[in-house]
């Protein structure tokens, strides 16, 4: 039997319980493996796990404590998502195309971690190519959430999301285009942090010139993702567009007296599951009756947004595809996800001069945003348009509009990734028919502090440590 108290025992306690000696890293992760052993044939959040491996780097963080050389992370275990490659590792990214690839370099996400002392236990799934909203892979199936094994954990971090609300590990990294890491969090539970572009240098990619990918941590506090952040983040060569280091407090603050934020519960265009704005709205109060100042808007944004997402997510996807093989689509077809190929194929119909305009409309609702964020601090909005759907539907089941005219959406992330610039937090705002719900903080640009200032607020105000799964 595992010790849950254990499993749920924050990052940022396990280092000053290890300080103190009051536990051990080799009971650590003997105590997380076992939890791995209890909920992944009920989750599938694990596609490769390190038994072996991961017990004798405790070891060594044992005698590193031991010593007094103990690194900020020492001992910590961690979960890696398949997406990521890891030296020597399978890395699969949920695809047949990749079944035995097994890369001969880390990137700088996971050499940072591993220099820091954390211990990798293992990779968590993920959808092929991390394109889905839904965690589904030709290789590894489907990942169920913690909280109803019927629903999904979301994507494409979702293997990350449910290693972490499950008590696997208390952070894990995960990987966000259009709300990867975000999503999983929403659904399952937990803290999802995509920070701002460049705040940890994205090497995983064949450009450099992506200005949608971010690495970000799932966690089960603020300051669990704090840390993650900050062992992570710091300019380097490989990413041109990476950010010097920003200063990050932990315990994070969370004093919001006089700060003003705006709320807007549609954006202009989607429609809202009335729990998860209910959960919103009282997330909002509380801020307000801590001292906040709160101002709804309408930040006038419509559905085109989602539509031009969607479309350069193909086209980047479809350019991908030809990077990777000369084999022919029609060949590897039966070999790959529906969805994935579908979105190839989207892709490939859009030309470059459409791809352009798309950009100047894009730059149309940036100004729309950065109008809000110049009066309020951060924006308020859901996460997710509704709690975690059945693990049987996929990203095409959510198209039209109801009666008032309001996108059917799932979630309300990707367009954040076309702003890329401001952070965007994930933090659990409540229940809606015993499923997580979350409050989504979209910060001024490039102020991941402020973002998790914000964050810490809510955690203190509406603790959610205590809510666990019944698993």
């Amino acid at each position: 039997m595992t010790d849950l108290e254990l499993c749920y025992t924050p990052a940022t306690v396990l280092q000053q319980k290890y300080r103190a000696k009051e536990i051990s890293p080799l009971e650590v992760v003997k105590n997380s493996l076992d939890r791995i052993n209890e909920v992944n044939p009920l989750l599938n959040c694990f596609c490769f796990v390190y038994p072996e491996e991961a017990l004798e780097k405790a070891r060594q963080a044992e005698r590193a404590i031991a010593s007094g050389k103990a690194r900020p992370l020492e001992g910590i275990p961690i979960a890696i998502k398949d997406f990521t490659p890891t030296k020597g590792k399978r890395t699969t990214r949920g695809s047949k195309l990749l079944e035995n690839w097994v890369p001969d370099w880390n990137p700088v996400v996971v050499e940072r971690l591993e220099a820091a002392g954390a211990i990798m236990l293992g990779k968590t799934t993920t959808p092929e190519f991390a394109t889905s909203g839904f965690t589904d892979s030709p290789l590894w199936g489907i990942t169920r959430n913690p909280w109803d094994r019927s629903r999904t954990t979301g994507g494409s971090s979702g293997g990350s999301g449910a290693a972490v609300a499950s008590g696997c590990v208390p952070f894990a990294e995960g990987t966000d285009m259009g709300g990867s890491v975000r999503i999983p969090a929403a659904l399952c539970g937990t803290v999802g942090l995509k920070p701002s572009i460049g705040r940890i240098p994205m090497d995983i990619i064949d450009t450099v010139y992506c200005n949608i990918s971010h690495f970000g941590p799932l966690a089960r506090s603020i300051d669990d993702a704090a840390l993650f952040l900050d062992i992570v983040q710091g300019e380097h060569a490989c990413d041109i567009q990476s950010l010097p280091r920003c200063n990050l407090n932990i315990p994070t603050p969370f004093d919001v007296k006089g700060m003003k934020f705006a709320l807007d519960v549609t954006l202009g265009f989607c429609a809202v599951d009335a729990g998860v704005e209910a959960n919103l709205r009282a997330s909002a109060k509380a801020l307000e009756e801590a001292g906040a100042i709160i101002e709804e808007v309408d930040l006038g944004w419509d559905s085109k947004i989602v539509d031009m997402w969607t479309g350069s997510w193909g086209i980047f996807m479809a350019a991908a595809y030809d990077n990777l093989t000369d084999i022919p689509l029609d060949e590897n077809r039966e070999r790959m996800s529906e969805g994935l190929v579908e979105l190839i194929e989207q892709g490939r119909k859009i030309d470059a001069v459409t791809a352009r305009q798309w950009e100047f409309e894009r730059s149309r609702y940036w100004h729309k945003l950065g109008a809000v964020l110049e009066q309020h601090q951060a924006l308020l909005c859901p996460t997710m348009a509704i709690p975690a759907p059945p693990v049987e539907m996929r990203d095409g089941d959510f198209t039209g509009f109801n009666e008032q005219g309001l996108l059917k959406c799932m979630d309300m992330t990707a367009v954040f990734n076309y702003m890329a610039q401001c952070p965007a937090l994930s933090v659990p705002s409540g229940f809606a028919d015993g499923l997580p719900t979350a409050t989504q903080i979209v910060a001024r640009r490039w102020d991941d502090p402020l973002a998790l200032h914000i964050g810490a607020a809510i955690e203190k105000l509406m603790p959610w440590a205590d809510k666990r799964p019944n698993i």
